[in-house]
């Protein structure tokens, strides 16, 4: 028990630290290349900083563990959207909500609660595979493709403005002209990284299951509350570090964007889970948490558009929302183990 648990601080340790330098290495490829910030944010650092947890997922259904995989990623969602809460603690000027309104933010969250509606079908729906594979599998793919397009089209040609006050914040232009400046370098250090949050992700999933096994835990409580926090941490590191200087729209986009990306662990969970479809083999309460999950980002989205200027405590309605009800389904899943 005591190596499993150095094992998972450890594993924790190397992600929070491998996953900010990746994407900072990531953020500057990403400029030099001409690559931008849209693509950057709704695809390559959502990508990046949710790798640890993709690994996690797939190496629990790999092995029969489900619950474990599918409660890994709701969890890290959930956890992911309370970051924003402390993000805008940290930020002082205003409402974070409120300096970060623009369409695209509007789009990914849209989106979100899509791919997690198509989850939730699929849980609820009759139990059919194709070859072990939910045919939710490939929707939430092909959705998800279509929805970083459409949000990469809206931040070249937004059709939806917010209303311009003294404190809302716009993206600074993206770099033109620039030649790609990068080298074989940029781009080993970045495949040396991979591997490593990758590996870490591995650990992490091992680790917890053993935990898990030794001290009786259930593996949702587990998979939501160890796995999904710990494989969250990239996020959290690089959402504060970026309100911290202001790129309001890097925070609220990374994590979004993120969060889109971390709905697609289920179907990757799917196909690596071999008795069958992972969406009907998890407990129940995975579905209280794809709801949950649905409900945090209905909240932003409100915040977004309600665009409250600076509520009570230093946090606005929504986040103050948010952390209710995330505390609320933590407080559930340990009372219901």
């Amino acid at each position: 028990m005591a190596v499993h648990l150095v094992l998972f601080v450890a594993a924790a340790l190397v992600i929070a630290w491998g996953g900010v330098r990746l994407t900072r290495k990531a953020e500057y490829l990403a400029r030099v290349t001409g690559l931008g910030q849209a693509f950057l944010g709704a695809v390559v650092i959502g990508a990046i900083t949710s790798l640890a947890g993709t690994v996690t997922s797939v190496t629990a259904a790999a092995t029969g563990h489900p619950d474990l995989a599918v409660s890994n990623a709701l969890g890290g969602i959930a956890a992911q959207t309370t970051v924003l809460v402390i993000a805008d603690i940290l930020y002082r000027d205003v409402n974070l909500e409120h300096a970060a309104a623009a369409e695209a933010n509007l789009l990914q969250g849209v989106l979100l609660i899509l791919l997690l509606a198509i989850a939730q079908l699929a849980m609820a729906g009759p139990d059919i595979s194709w070859l072990g594979i939910h045919p939710a599998t490939p929707i939430l793919a092909v959705t998800y493709l279509l929805g970083v397009r459409m949000v990469s089209r809206a931040h070249q040609h937004p059709m939806w403005y917010p209303r311009r006050t003294a404190a809302t914040s716009s993206e600074p232009e993206e770099a033109r002209g620039l030649e790609d400046s990068s080298t074989p370098a940029d781009w080993i250090a970045v495949l040396g990284l991979t591997v490593m949050v990758a590996a870490a992700g591995w650990v992490v999933a091992r680790s917890g299951l053993a935990i898990a096994a030794a001290t009786g835990v259930s593996e949702s409580l587990v998979g939501t509350l160890f796995t999904a926090v710990v494989t969250s941490l990239p996020e959290l590191v690089i959402a504060v570090a970026a309100v911290r200087r202001g790129a309001v729209n890097l925070a609220v986009g990374n994590i979004i964007g993120g969060n889109t990306f971390d709905v697609l662990f289920l179907g990757l969970s799917d196909i690596a889970y071999r008795p069958g479809s992972v969406f009907h083999a998890v407990k129940p309460v995975s579905a209280f948490w794809v709801a949950l999950c649905m409900a945090l980002m209905a909240v932003l989205l409100l915040g977004f558009l309600r665009r409250q200027r600076r509520g009570v405590a230093a946090i606005g309605f929504e986040g103050a929302i948010v952390l209710v009800l995330y505390l609320g389904g933590v407080a559930m899943l340990v009372w219901t183990g």
